[in-house]
């Protein structure tokens, strides 16, 4: 027939369409979406964990002063600086006194004047013993005189009369004498309260310490308790530690402490968690904990700074030989935490009990596994119950949930 092909060329022409569908069909289980899923794994094996928490903090003193007037009043001077080292009892700053300085003096003149009448009260006490002793005396006499009908009823009325007066002055003496020495105590607490006004007014320093912050200067007007300057102790240096509260199993005080500062990388610090605070953070889901330096750092010498961010790991007590997985094996599905497990050259989704993690992403299996189990650390996509896979070495393209370059 004519245009019909010969034979030879249909045979080459229908073996060029077997090896076209055969390489699309190669491509197609090799790189396309029917290609297996390339997987790494590991075998199951038992060991030992060693656990850790691991947090940021930020250098902070544990003792600490804001020193400042307990009254409203102006800053006449500031006598130390930022970074200045000072003692206990050294004058830091002064107060604007206005007036303390003449009521002192008033109520010293009064108090002058008070003693003065304390001592008058003390002469007219005195005299009215006097008067009364020879008022009594002569009532006496006067007694005896009558009993023998020597004077009149009436002359000795007169006499019993003196003898009640002047034991009235008398009572009236003691009294002004009392009253005096009242005042005299009273101008004597107005004056020590007015004199702690006036000692108040100087600022001094409550501890040995070193100065962080000069809030006023000269001239400042400030309030009752607004701090004028701020001092802290360098030697209670210690981090305020913040741990994630779902990765904070185990914090404890008493636990050994790996402390690296911002500043100072390369120079880890050995420590140990004082406290562990009852209050954690319910907007970042965190626990706090204050973390002691084992020989604090001389800020001076370290340049550490407080406010300074560290890396803190705390060192928990070694698990027990157990079975251990990578913890990128670890997956979620339909609400249950497994592993995928090749069995048969297919995975099969086994849940698992996991107990604690270290930091080198191992993590303890309590249940759901066997010594020498094969696992999926990493999967080119998502893996199903019976998917084709392919195990290599390393997967070296992206893929999605579970796969790693």
């Amino acid at each position: 027939m004519k245009g019909k092909l010969p034979f030879s060329r249909r045979i080459t022409l229908g073996a060029l369409v077997l090896v076209l569908v055969g390489a699309l069909a190669w491509v197609a289980l090799r790189t396309g979406p029917l290609a297996a899923t390339r997987i790494t794994v590991m075998r199951v094996q038992e060991g030992r964990l060693a656990p850790a928490i691991f947090g940021i903090g930020t250098v902070e003193a544990r003792r600490s002063w804001m020193v400042g007037p307990t009254a409203a009043g102006r800053v006449l001077a500031v006598r130390v600086d930022v970074g200045d080292t000072v003692k206990a009892g050294q004058l830091l700053a002064d107060m604007d006194p206005v007036d303390l300085d003449q009521r002192l003096a008033a109520l010293d003149a009064s108090l002058a004047r008070a003693g003065s009448t304390q001592a008058a009260a003390q002469a007219q006490l005195k005299d009215a013993a006097a008067r009364r002793e020879l008022a009594a005396i002569n009532a006496r006499r006067n007694q005896e005189l009558a009993a023998q009908n020597f004077i009149s009823a009436a002359a000795l009325e007169s006499r019993m009369q003196e003898k009640a007066s002047a034991d009235a002055a008398l009572q009236a003496a003691q009294a002004n004498l009392a009253g005096a020495g009242q005042d005299v105590a009273r101008q004597k607490a107005e004056r020590a309260g007015l004199q702690q006004q006036r000692g108040n007014v100087r600022l001094l320093a409550p501890a040995d310490g070193v100065v962080t912050s000069r809030d006023a200067e000269a001239g400042t007007t400030v309030v009752a308790g607004q701090p004028v300057l701020r001092l802290i102790d360098p030697a209670t240096l210690w981090v305020k530690l913040r741990v994630d509260q779902g990765r904070s199993a185990g914090l404890a005080p008493g636990l050994t402490a790996r402390i690296v500062l911002r500043s100072h990388p390369g120079v880890p610090l050995p420590g140990q968690v004082a406290r562990v605070e009852l209050l954690a953070d319910s907007v970042t889901e965190e626990r706090i904990a204050q973390v002691a330096f084992a020989q604090a750092p001389s800020a001076r010498a370290m340049g550490v700074s407080v406010g300074e961010l560290a890396e803190v790991t705390l060192q928990l007590p070694e698990t027990a030989s157990s079975l251990l997985v990578p913890s990128a094996s670890i997956q979620h599905r339909q609400g249950e935490t497994g592993v995928w497990r090749i069995a048969h050259g297919q995975p099969v989704f086994a849940p698992v009990r996991l107990g604690v993690r270290s930091l080198d992403g191992q993590v303890q299996v309590l249940d759901g596994l066997k010594a020498g189990d094969e696992v999926v650390v990493y999967s080119q996509k998502a893996l199903t119950p019976g998917a084709r896979v392919q195990v290599v070495d390393t997967l070296i393209q992206d893929g999605p949930k579970g796969a790693v370059p």
